[in-house]
């Protein structure tokens, strides 16, 4: 007898620690209009973070799954479209679980709506550089070590983020790019092609002048540099009759478009020994200039 009275005791006692975990778990606070009221209680909360610990592992798996064969560049650059998109699958796995354990998400987005509206204002910019740098890493119109100009700037890529890219330009110094920007402005990629580029330097010499040996010391001048390629693709063209000079253009490849204004400083001081050499003349702007004097009132 004394045996039954320990089970039940024991029975009353699991089944009161029971309601009490139960009570503990309907514990919580509501607000909104009276007619849909949010209610946010612990048991919400605790399984909000248990699908969220749940939805992470699952994510993390298919990441490994997914990059486990990829290159080192493509793998680096899903991290960062997936490291966007996770938030997404975690705001719609969150609202999949309130609408499930009844709570009313269009009260939530109702009460909320002047919040969202602000931030979604605040944050226009941040939105417009994320979904930017989604397109940049998708259709691969930009890749790291690419020689970018931009808004008159210059270049190297070292790396392309979600929401910036940071590039380095001839003088060591970091541009910080906004991705936005790719979209709203014209991007000239030096190196879409390869990293050697076509480049002229353009002369005038003075009327008179043997054309047949100016040609002949331009392309003496570009195809001495170490850094010109193909010396037989280097051009020279007569280009028009000046106001004060015979305009000429010589065209070649250099090697690294990024460094290119090196190379073209030493051709430009080769070409000024030659033609010193040669007594061909760079002449200064010529202008006549009349005066004409007012007839003195008598």
């Amino acid at each position: 007898m004394q045996s039954k009275f320990e089970n039940l005791e024991e029975v009353v006692t699991e089944s009161s620690v029971w309601e009490t975990f139960l009570d503990f778990l309907n514990l919580g606070f509501q607000f909104g209009s009276e007619d849909n009221p949010i209610n946010i209680t612990v048991g919400l909360v605790l399984l909000v973070l248990i699908i969220y610990v749940i939805t992470t592992l699952i994510l993390n798996f298919v990441r490994r799954i997914y990059t486990k064969h990829l290159p080192k560049t493509d793998r680096a650059k899903f991290n960062t479209v997936f490291s966007f998109a996770r938030w997404l699958i975690y705001l719609v796995v969150i609202l999949i679980v309130f609408d499930s354990v009844g709570v009313n998400v269009t009260a939530i987005f109702a009460a909320s709506a002047a919040l969202l509206i602000g931030i979604g204002l605040a944050l226009q910019t941040l939105f417009q550089d994320i979904i930017s740098g989604v397109f940049i890493l998708i259709d691969q119109s930009l890749h790291v070590g690419d020689i970018i100009e931009l808004e008159g700037k210059v270049g190297r890529v070292e790396e392309i983020k979600l929401r910036t890219t940071r590039a380095v330009t001839i003088d060591n110094k970091v541009l910080v790019i906004p991705n936005h920007l790719y979209l709203t402005n014209s991007l000239y990629n030096w190196t879409q092609n390869g990293i050697s580029t076509r480049e002229n330097i353009t002369v005038g010499v003075a009327y008179g002048s043997d054309t047949q040996l100016v040609k002949r010391l331009l392309l003496d001048a570009v195809n001495s540099h170490p850094d010109v390629l193909d010396p037989k693709a280097t051009t020279v063209l007569f280009t028009d009759f000046g106001d004060s000079s015979l305009d000429f253009k010589v065209v070649f490849t250099v090697s690294d478009s990024f460094k290119a204004q090196f190379p073209k400083s030493d051709i430009r001081f080769e070409i000024d020994r030659l033609f010193r050499e040669n007594n061909v003349s760079i002449p200064f702007p010529q202008r006549d200039i009349h005066i004409i004097e007012k007839p003195k009132n008598t």
